[in-house]
């Protein structure tokens, strides 16, 4: 099979395209046809070698593809399935423990299905398994235009939250278009001096931000940060808490939001889609940080 390889850490250009043996399910697994894979910051920071990974190794977590071999009696061959590649989505197979994967709905394109698992999985932990958010509180989220901050803002807006969101001057409609009541322009304004008393704080930017956001909480409220140590000690100082999130894989809330999709309640903001022989370009858009939504690679086999 074709595959993204990494021998070595360092810079895009040590990805690189491979022939490999085409992995094969163990019990309990299914080797999935990949349709489409998904960039994840996970994914250039083992790539930079920020994570430990044996090398060489095959890259990606999120997958969508076409259940090829089952030797799970959840799934059958045939089956259209989307969720954590077990043995790493940027190749033309993939194998999948059951347990990490869900089948995904006719309404929901390959493309949507691959971008949803880590950012759609993360968005909804820190909001409802963590800050256990509820209808009529309030919801700040930062990054609201990335690929984990767009999920978030749909989220909370379908739980009915009252939603801000911040972001550059650029991402100010989309951002108000996905069902935020607020947004705070950082590039214009200080998020503390806009922003106060809020349940939930949900930082997806990381550096500076994250500290930033621990004024705007109220009392009893909560940070959750996808990107940074969390601030405990100021959260404290103002009577909140500060929690890191470590997303983990869930095949009835992978359902739950492919489901939001498919009715139209939440859509997924794909921003690129690229053939997985420009896998480098990803990376290097996906780094840059200033990417709205997901990039996805096209698996063509």
């Amino acid at each position: 099979m074709k595959a993204v390889v990494i021998h070595q850490t360092g810079d895009p250009e040590v990805l690189r395209i491979e022939e490999m043996e085409r992995p094969e399910p163990s019990d309990g697994e299914v080797l999935i046809r990949v349709r489409a894979a998904s960039v994840n910051p996970i994914d250039w920071k083992q790539r930079r070698g920020i994570d430990e990974e044996a090398l060489p190794a095959i890259l990606g977590v999120d997958v969508s593809g076409t259940v090829e071999v089952s030797r799970a009696d959840a799934f059958a061959e045939g089956d259209d399935v989307f969720g954590y590649a077990g043995s790493g989505a940027y190749a033309e197979f993939a194998t999948s423990p059951t347990g990490i994967v869900a089948k995904k709905p006719d309404a929901v394109s390959h493309e949507q299905a691959a971008a949803i698992p880590v950012a759609g999985l993360t968005a909804w932990q820190a909001l409802f398994d963590m800050a256990a958010l509820e209808r009529g509180q309030t919801a700040l989220v930062a990054g609201a235009a990335g690929g984990v901050g767009h999920f978030a803002v749909q989220f909370a807006r379908v739980a009915g939250a009252r939603v801000i969101g911040t972001g550059s001057t650029r991402n100010r409609d989309f951002v108000l278009g996905l069902g935020a009541g607020e947004y705070v322009d950082y590039t214009q304004q200080d998020v503390a001096e806009a922003v106060s008393a809020v349940d939930v704080a949900f930082d997806t930017v990381g550096g500076a931000t994250t500290e930033s956001l621990v004024p705007t909480l109220r009392e009893g409220g909560i940070l959750i940060t996808t990107a940074n140590a969390p601030p405990t000690e100021g959260a404290r100082r103002v009577g909140a808490r500060a929690e890191l999130v470590q997303v983990g894989p869930n095949p009835e809330q992978l359902a739950r939001v492919a489901g939001l999709l498919a009715a139209g309640d939440v859509r997924v903001e794909v921003a690129e889609v690229l053939p997985l022989e420009e896998v480098r370009r990803a990376h290097e858009l996906s780094e840059s940080g200033h990417t709205r939504g997901k990039i996805v690679l096209r698996v063509e086999s």
